[in-house]
């Protein structure tokens, strides 16, 4: 028999079907703890768990965890697989949530074979990927409020929003703290800056007189709102962004003590120039990849470091994969693009496809495609990477005397 279950916010539905794609069971559940117990429990009445697939439009959520933890394998379907097969079962393509539960377990009763079973992460694994994502929610919404400060600024205030480099540096935001307005820094001289910088241990390249004269080339925007009410405004947007700053800083301290306990971590922390912050984003987004994929070219696919190729008769494309785990890509296209900084394999690998005429997101494309072959050797062998181990980097070094700019 396999479940098919149509996930909603509020009520979901499912429907168990038999081999032969028989309804042997359909009903609603309600999105409460006492809905998901009962239609736990109405499941276990038609077979055990372990044999009783699930197919769903969605890998992740609580209803999946729920699944997996009564033991039931989770399939997820992807809606674009989901939706491209509907003309199976009507051509009209009428929809309604009874239908597309039962349309899933059929689709996962004739072609269950193409998809793949979730297999749910440890403990530590799923913490350090929750505090991956959240920190990247954060890193957005700080972005996000340094931009409506800096358009504050600009339309009230903008020599505040330039007399320093950052806006969002800890220095920036005391300066803003102290003087709000234009009005608050009429008097503001080199004596009273230089003051300024050394309480708040300002250790810049610039000098007080510099950032002062900052200060004054920037133009003078006329007072439009009263200087309490921008006072307030530029107060609230500075206590949000330095909220967001601490915010940061605290998740960066929990992804150190997450790794130290990690055992795959421990595999990959002397890459090179690979940071703390990607570490954890690779061990926690690239790593699932690397433990459910079929071998290394599945594994690249998956995180979008292979193209798409399309041939037909005479004509055959290789375009971008669109389709892909997009989280993966981005952290392994990070650690890719710092890697080359600091390995003269990478280097010389990059170097290579930017000759060919590549692009620069192209060319870091192939060296994700490297690289992952590196990781899928470290992550299934359980060797800790060494340079002195990694042929290619080896064969570089041996280059480098005879040609110190291959």
């Amino acid at each position: 028999m396999k479940v098919g279950l149509d996930w909603a916010s509020e009520i979901h539905h499912v429907t168990v079907i038999d081999d032969a794609g028989g309804i042997v069971d359909s009903f609603q559940v309600e999105h409460t703890e006492e809905g998901l117990c009962r239609a736990l429990q109405r499941l276990r009445k038609h077979a055990v768990p372990s044999e009783l697939a699930v197919a769903i439009e969605r890998p992740s959520g609580l209803v999946v965890e729920r699944l997996l933890e009564a033991g039931h394998p989770v399939v997820p379907i992807h809606p674009n697989a989901f939706s491209a097969a509907r003309p199976r079962w009507g051509a009209s393509r009428a929809k309604s949530d009874p239908k597309d539960s039962y349309c899933l377990a059929d689709f996962l009763r004739t072609d269950g074979h193409r998809f793949r079973v979730i297999k749910p992460l440890s403990g530590g694994a799923e913490g350090l990927r929750a505090l991956c994502r959240l920190r990247d929610d954060h890193v957005k919404a700080k972005v996000a409020a340094t931009n409506q400060l800096a358009s504050l600024l600009d339309a009230h205030w903008p020599g505040a929003a330039r007399i320093f480099g950052r806006l969002d540096s800890v220095i920036a935001l005391a300066f803003l703290t102290d003087y709000p307005t234009p009005k608050s820094a009429t008097r503001l001289g080199e004596s009273r800056l230089t003051m300024f910088c050394h309480r708040h241990s300002y250790c810049g390249r610039r000098s007080p007189t510099e950032l002062l004269q900052r200060l004054r080339d920037a133009p003078v925007a006329p007072t439009i709102v009263a200087p309490e009410t921008l006072a307030q405004l530029v107060s609230a947007q500075v206590r949000l962004l330095t909220s967001l700053l601490a915010t940061i800083a605290d998740l960066d301290s929990a992804l150190g003590r997450a790794l130290l306990t990690d055992p795959k971590a421990s595999l990959l922390k002397h890459l090179p120039r690979i940071g703390k912050v990607n570490l954890a984003q690779v061990v926690a987004e690239v790593g699932p990849v690397l433990e459910r994929s079929a071998d290394c070219d599945h594994a690249c696919a998956e995180v979008g470091a292979a193209p798409v190729t399309k041939k037909s008769g005479k004509s055959e494309a290789v375009n971008f994969r669109w389709a892909a785990n997009t989280k993966a890509r981005k952290a392994l296209a990070t650690f890719a693009d710092n890697s080359r900084h600091a390995s003269p394999w990478a280097a010389d690998l990059y170097k290579q496809a930017r000759a060919r005429g590549k692009r620069h997101p192209h060319a870091i494309r192939i060296l994700m495609r490297a690289w992952m072959r590196v990781l899928w050797a470290c992550w299934h062998k359980e060797l800790a990477y060494d340079p002195k181990n990694h042929g290619g980097e080896v064969r570089i070094a041996k280059q480098l005397p005879e040609n110190p700019a291959a």
